[in-house]
């Protein structure tokens, strides 16, 4: 193959592809990422996990950040028995995760990824694919579409997060400082009608979905729209390609996956390069598939399931997820194993 400007060119710099740059910073490899000008992006609340702590304080960028731990989830449905605490204890770890906006955090990876970028298309012997879904993708609509917003609650959020399972979609309230990040999934129809009515209307609505636990919503702002949809690229890699993050999966927020998987994407592409002669090796990108299909398969079938399967408002399925939250409650080890799953994917440390 002729020489090229780079080894690895990264296609996209958002979190996921610095990521995967910075990871790669101490080989032999010359990368570099291409930075489209792109508008500022709305507010996007980001739950971190554990494991993502670890990737992004191996890069150096964790100390940077200013996110909200969480150390408690508690997780009900409405209208209907069936509840569950974890701890950060019942995983053995700090706290489950940590909240940020998105733009934050991609702000931090940025900055210390800037002497990577550039604004000019550049040869190179393998290409990663780290930013939008490409068309290959296949797409499964839900029947859903979320709310997002910053919300005040009496008393003000602490270190406690809350995932409520409705009739309609789950709604999630994430501690982000005093307030909490919103993401309440419901039926299109309904969320649009969400983010345009009062604001007194819209918290009595949020109030009579969320129950007391979290406390009494006085305040919101940036309330948004977001369509959500499961999209995979079925094959993770092609000839001098790999597809990395949302490029190769983007996935429903429920549980707040989408990126945590993105950056163990990352994590382990770095390692498989770590000692590469060639990045675009054909061997070597069947390797990297193989070792994130597991991973990326089970967390895609889990987060689809949460979104779908996991909701419903009939008897028997309000009976399911009651006896299913009960279970988690009253057994601490499949508790400890459903968290530390969401926290690591199916393997240990990363």
């Amino acid at each position: 193959m002729p020489a090229a400007a780079a080894d690895i060119l990264v296609l996209g710099a958002g979190p996921v592809g610095c990521a995967l740059a910075l990871a790669l910073e101490e080989t032999n490899l010359k990368v570099r990422i291409l930075e489209k000008k792109t508008k500022p992006s709305p507010f996007r609340p980001i739950a971190l996990s554990y494991a993502s702590r670890l990737i992004l304080e191996r890069l150096g960028v964790w100390d940077g950040l200013s996110p909200t731990p969480i150390e408690t989830i508690h997780v009900s449905q409405a209208g209907a028995f069936g509840r569950t605490r974890m701890d950060a204890a019942d995983a053995g770890v700090p706290a489950l995760g940590y909240v940020i906006g998105y733009s934050d955090l991609e702000s931090v990876l940025r900055s210390r990824a800037r002497a990577l970028m550039t604004d000019q298309e550049a040869e190179s012997r393998c290409v990663v694919h780290a930013e939008g879904m490409s068309p290959e993708a296949k797409e499964t609509a839900y029947d859903q579409e979320a709310v997002v917003g910053l919300v005040r609650t009496a008393p003000p959020a602490g270190a406690e997060a809350f995932e409520r399972f409705t009739a309609e979609g789950p709604l999630a309230l994430l501690p982000l400082g005093a307030r909490y990040a919103l993401i309440w999934s419901t039926r299109p129809e309904r969320a649009r009608a969400l983010a345009a009515m009062p604001e007194a209307e819209f918290l009595a609505a949020l109030a009579a979905a969320a129950g007391r636990r979290p406390g009494l919503p006085v305040a919101v702002e940036g309330r948004a729209v977001q369509r959500l949809a499961l999209r995979v690229r079925t094959a993770r890699v092609a000839e001098r390609a790999v597809y990395i993050g949302n490029a190769a999966q983007t996935l429903h927020p429920v549980a707040g996956q989408g990126l945590n998987l993105g950056l163990r994407d990352a994590w382990e592409l770095a390692q498989i390069w770590r000692d590469a002669q060639d990045p675009g090796d054909a061997a070597l990108l069947a390797r990297y598939a193989a070792r994130r299909r597991l991973d990326a398969e089970a967390t895609i079938r889990v987060t689809h399931w949460l979104a779908g399967g996991f909701t419903g408002g009939n008897r028997l399925s309000r009976i399911a997820r009651g006896a299913a939250l009960t279970a988690l409650d009253v057994l601490p080890g499949p508790r400890r194993f459903f968290a530390r799953r969401m926290i690591y994917g199916p393997s240990a440390l990363p």
